[in-house]
């Protein structure tokens, strides 16, 4: 399917407190994107640290959400596992707790077989009646979904797309030539969001957005609407912003980022570590020379 979801989505950080989800500052972070006009939340994905998280955790999360978009934007929950059944559990929780879709991630640690990721997302697929997004990225699951698997992929009724964050572009290119028309590409990676929007994805799901989501939607908004050098030139801007959120492992420098701008995201969960001083100072100098008043 195609036309899930076009211009920018956000991969929400959640704000943790010494005594678990801290929902207060997660209601600002909610409202600072929907006043920027965010199209999507992703919750319980990568920068959300669900792996670190209880089940009564995630589910409050996800409905508190569901809650306080009220329908000002989209909710896609992240809902992949290791395990095909989990995450079956998991997409169907989601599904009833109002989330609009699922990303889910391709099988961490069990490295299984082209054929084995087909029929992980028919099975999700199978389960749910709202959209699916797989998500490559081979750097954290050690799976790849190669352009030919995901062009069968792309074939099952509800998958919407692929949010791409393999980082190589011939690949994405190739990715993008065998699903067009069939469902929709997406990119997973800041540093590459013009790139993969100007090979024909309509979408991104974004980090930096956390902190930037009024520029990160006129990305998107610039290169959908062909003005390619307006795109440009604000990605030149945000490139450095990109760079300082991923000089330490994701969410720790965003999260970092978030409290320099008055978010009280709280600290990443162990084993994440709290951000390196010299890192916070870079985030802190590209912030500054974007403009961003801290």
């Amino acid at each position: 399917m195609t036309g899930f979801l076009r211009g920018s989505a956000t991969a929400l950080i959640t704000p943790f407190s010494e005594h678990g989800v801290n929902f207060s500052a997660l209601e600002k972070l909610i409202a600072y994107q929907l006043e920027n006009a965010t199209d999507a939340l992703v919750v319980l994905g990568t920068t959300g640290e669900p792996a670190t998280m209880t089940e009564e955790e995630k589910d409050g999360v996800v409905s508190f959400a569901v809650r306080q978009a009220k329908g000002k934007c989209k909710i896609i929950v992240g809902t992949g596992s290791n395990c095909t059944e989990k995450a079956i559990r998991s997409s169907k929780k989601a599904e009833d707790a109002g989330a609009d879709g699922i990303l889910a991630v391709t099988p961490y640690y069990n490295k299984c077989t082209q054929k084995g990721l087909v029929s992980y997302y028919c099975s999700i697929a199978d389960c749910v009646k709202i959209p699916v997004i797989a998500y490559n990225v081979p750097s954290r699951t050690g799976v790849n979904i190669l352009p030919e698997t995901m062009a069968e992929i792309a074939e099952i009724q509800n998958v919407a797309g692929i949010k791409e964050a393999s980082g190589n572009m011939a690949q994405v290119m190739e990715t993008a030539r065998l699903i067009r028309g069939k469902c929709d590409l997406y990119s997973g990676e800041d540093a590459l969001n013009f790139p993969i929007l100007a090979a024909g994805g309509v979408a991104v799901i974004s980090v930096v957005s956390n902190l930037l989501p009024k520029e990160i939607k006129n990305l998107t908004e610039f290169v959908l609407a062909g003005d390619l050098k307006s795109a440009l030139e604000l990605n030149n801007r945000l490139l450095p912003v990109a760079k300082a959120c991923f000089t330490e492992v994701n969410p720790i420098p965003v999260k970092a980022g978030a409290n320099l701008m008055g978010f009280d995201a709280g600290e990443p969960r162990a084993p994440l570590s709290s951000c390196e001083d010299r890192n916070i100072q870079k985030l802190k100098e590209a912030l500054l020379a974007f403009g961003v008043k801290l």
